[in-house]
């Protein structure tokens, strides 16, 4: 969890994949940290339908940091603007962020940028509740049919 460093009174919630001084890319795809390609597995599909309006299959792929952790990232939209970038250096005292929705993710590839040390609030460890689709937070009486129950009360890897 981050203060989004153009809107500070906006808490953002993205993974840290590159610490200061790391070399981060992304190349047809794949994560690449220090010039060294993160492992990443297909291990299935969802419904689209799980994320957005539309329908239709979405691919699941399982990646492992350095450090070992690993978690489950989506690719929505093959070939997106997203999945090759130019190398980025992480600066000093800054981190690099990135969304596990990597196709529909405002993160340090675009908006974010780098995220300096002072944004920095801490670790999410549970997603109390998910809503998908088109509705604000606000409109409450959407919640039900936009339900994520999947990720109802999800820990966090």
């Amino acid at each position: 969890v981050f203060k989004f460093p153009p809107d500070p009174s906006v808490d953002y919630i993205k993974r840290v994949v590159g610490l200061p001084g790391d070399k981060i890319q992304v190349k047809d795809g794949q994560l690449f940290i220090n010039g060294v390609g993160v492992p990443r597995q297909k291990v299935g599909q969802i419904d689209n339908r799980d994320i957005t309006e539309e329908s239709g299959p979405v691919d699941v792929y399982r990646e492992t940091l350095p450090n070992g952790v690993s978690y489950d990232t989506l690719d929505l939209i093959p070939n997106s603007i997203g999945d090759n970038t130019q190398e980025f250096d992480v600066p000093p005292g800054h981190y690099f962020m990135m969304g596990d929705n990597r196709d529909n993710s405002s993160d340090s590839r675009f908006t974010v940028g780098f995220v300096p040390d002072d944004n920095l609030v801490g670790r999410a460890n549970l997603i109390f509740f998910s809503i998908g689709g088109s509705a604000s937070p606000l409109e409450i009486w959407k919640w039900p049919s936009l339900m994520r129950a999947s990720r109802l009360l999800h820990f966090v890897n």
